[in-house]
C-alpha cells in the first residue's frame, strides 16, 4: 500500500521524489512507505502499546510513516516532542519526549538534539526556541495555532497595565513570546496559585484564560483581575452534560482541566492540569473516569493504564490535530517551518519564564525544609 506525501513545495509528489529529496539532503536509505513485511515486524512491539486504541485496520496506514520517522530523526539527530493531546500513533510510537507545553520546552533546552519537531501548537514551538535559542525548532504545520494565544496581545495587556497601575501582570504560556515579553512572569496550570501568591499583593493581573484565572480565584484571598480568553475546547464542556453523565453512572470519576469554565470544575471530583489529571488517573485507578479536556489525552492514557473504563466527552482541539504523522515525516526531510522568534523579545520572554521556573524551584525547596 503506498500512502502519498505532502510537500511544501509541489503538492503530494510522487515516493520517488521524496527519495530524491532524501538523497539530497544526505539521509538516505529512505524507506518506501508501505506496509512491508520489514516494516511490519519493526513496528510491531510498538503497536502493542497502542493496540488498545488504534484498530488494528488502522495500523497499516500508520507504521510505514512511523518507521520512516523513526529511522530518519536518528540520521537527522533530531528529537520529537509530543504534547499530551497528540494522538496516540505521535504520542507512543514516534515520540521521544512528552508532557506539557513547559515540561516539552525544558526537554526542548536540555535536549543534545540538533532538530527539536515540535508536537504540539505554535506557541509551543515559540517557548521551546526561547529557551533553546541555539537548537533548530520546527512546528509540522504553522497553522497550528491556538484561540487561546491569539485572544491577547501585547497592546491587551499595556492597557491592562494603564488601567491598574503598579499590579503585577501573571501570564499563561499558553501565549505568543510577543505576549510573554511584555508580562512580569508566566505561569502554567499547575503553578499559577504558587506564582500569584509569590508577589505577597493584594492584587495581581492573570491572563488571558478567564476560566483559569477564575478558578484560582476561588482558592486565594488575592484579588485577581482577569481578561476574556478562553481554550475553545474546555470552554465547550457544561456542568449539565457532566450531571447527566453522572446520572447515568454513579460510579463515574470527573475529572476536569482548570480551563474548564469554574461551572465544570465545582462539579468534577478533581481538578488539575494535564500531568496532573495524568497522574490522578495513574495513582488512584477509578473504575471508570471522565478526563473532561481534549480527548486524545484519554487514548494516550488509556493506552497505559488498561483496568479504568475511560469515559469519553469527545472535544477535539482542531489546531492540535494538524499535526500528523505525514506532516512529522515532511518535517524530518525538508525542515520546513522553522520558528523563529526575535532575539529581543526573546530574551524578555525567557526572563518571565525563567522567573516562573525560580518560583517553583523556591516552593519545592520549602516543601522539603518545612
Amino acid at each position: 500500500m503506498s500512502i502519498a506525501f505532502e510537500n511544501p513545495t509541489a503538492h503530494k509528489p510522487k515516493i520517488n521524489n521524496l527519495s530524491k529529496a532524501a538523497q539530497k539532503f544526505g539521509i538516505l536509505p529512505y524507506p518506501d512507505l508501505e506496509y512491508t513485511d520489514e516494516v511490519a515486524r519493526a513496528t510491531a512491539p510498538l503497536y502493542e502499546k497502542v493496540k488498545t486504541v488504534i484498530p488494528a485496520a488502522e495500523w497499516p496506514i500508520h507504521a510505514p510513516y512511523i518507521y520512516a520517522i523513526n529511522k530518519l530523526k536518528k540520521q537527522r539527530n533530531a528529537v520529537i516532542l509530543a504534547h499530551n493531546y497528540m494522538t496516540p500513533e505521535i504520542f507512543h510510537c514516534v515520540s521521544d519526549f512528552s508532557g506539557d507545553s513547559l515540561q516539552l520546552a525544558i526537554e526542548a533546552a536540555n535536549s543534545d538534539a540538533d532538530i527539536i519537531i515540535q508536537g504540539g501548537v505554535h506557541f509551543m514551538a515559540e517557548t521551546s526556541k526561547i529557551l533553546a535559542p541555539e537548537k533548530t525548532i520546527i512546528i509540522p504545520d504553522k497553522q497550528a495555532g491556538c484561540s487561546l494565544a491569539s485572544s491577547i496581545t501585547p497592546a491587551d495587556i499595556a492597557a491592562l497595565r494603564a488601567k491598574h497601575p503598579g499590579v503585577p501582570v501573571v501570564t499563561y504560556v499558553n501565549t505568543s513570546a510577543a505576549v510573554k515579553a511584555v508580562t512580569d512572569v508566566c505561569c502554567t496550570s499547575s503553578n499559577a496559585l504558587n506564582v500569584i501568591e509569590s508577589f505577597g499583593t493584594k492584587e495581581v493581573i492573570c491572563i488571558p484564560d478567564e476560566h483559569l484565572a477564575n478558578n484560582l480565584a476561588k482558592q486565594t484571598d488575592v484579588n485577581i483581575i482577569t481578561f476574556k480568553g478562553y481554550c475553545e475546547v474546555h470552554d465547550q464542556f457544561t456542568a449539565e452534560e457532566l450531571n447527566e453523565y453522572r446520572a447515568q453512572d454513579p460510579d463515574l470519576t470527573i475529572i476536569a482541566h482548570p480551563e474548564c469554565p469554574p461551572s465544570v470544575v465545582d462539579v468534577a471530583d478533581f481538578s488539575g492540569s494535564t500531568k496532573d489529571m495524568i497522574d490522578y488517573v495513574k495513582n488512584n485507578r477509578p473504575k471508570k473516569v471522565m478526563m473532561v479536556t481534549e480527548c486524545s489525552m484519554s487514548d494516550n492514557v488509556a493506552a497505559e493504564v488498561h483496568d479504568v473504563e475511560f469515559i469519553r466527552p469527545c472535544n477535539l482541539c482542531p489546531h492540535m490535530k494538524r499535526i500528523t504523522l505525514e506532516r512529522i515525516l515532511n518535517s524530518l526531510v525538508y525542515l520546513t517551518d522553522e520558528i523563529e522568534v526575535d532575539p529581543e523579545i526573546a530574551i524578555k520572554a525567557r526572563g518571565a519564564v525563567e522567573r516562573m521556573i525560580n518560583i517553583n524551584k523556591k516552593t519545592a525547596l520549602h516543601k522539603v525544609t518545612g
